[in-house]
């Protein structure tokens, strides 16, 4: 079954569950997958990969604007509390990326190969590195927040 078939399936679902979160999350990415077709640089077939990608976009930028939201506190607590229902929803049709343990022993061991331990100016180097070897494995958000710390320790 396609993404696109699951997706439908999901919203016939949710609608039938009155369930208007899940409900309100598909028929976003049904939005964005149309203003993704209708760009005049649109080439190519509406399959899997393409979905993919729109979701992938979707979830990246809602997850920023849920780490916004939770930074405004008590005011932003019930949007960021949306967003993520969003991001985790969306989450199961996205590649699994490695967690916080598992990449901070990736970096280890790129900062021992490269030997610049210590060396805080390196982050570019090392984080761009790792992405050029896991990037599908990895959050690049989180490489890069570790690689800092860790070099700056």
């Amino acid at each position: 079954m396609s993404i696109q078939e699951q997706l439908t399936a999901e919203l016939t679902a949710a609608m039938k569950a009155k369930d208007a979160p899940r409900r309100d999350v598909i028929r976003q990415i049904q939005t964005e997958v149309a203003t993704a077709k209708s760009q005049p640089d649109f080439s190519g077939e509406v399959d899997d990969g393409f979905y993919l990608k729109i979701i992938a976009s979707y979830v990246k930028k809602m997850d920023k604007s849920r780490q916004e939201y939770e930074g405004l506190g008590e005011r932003g607590a019930d949007m960021a509390a949306k967003l993520a229902f969003e991001v985790e929803y969306l989450g199961q049709w996205l590649p699994k990326k490695l967690g916080e343990d598992e990449t901070r022993a990736l970096i280890a061991e790129a900062i021992d190969q490269m030997g610049v331990v210590g060396d805080e100016r390196a982050a570019g180097r090392v984080t761009g590195q790792l992405m050029k070897n896991h990037g599908k494995d990895l959050d690049g958000g989180l490489v890069n927040r570790l690689v800092r710390e860790m070099l700056s320790s």
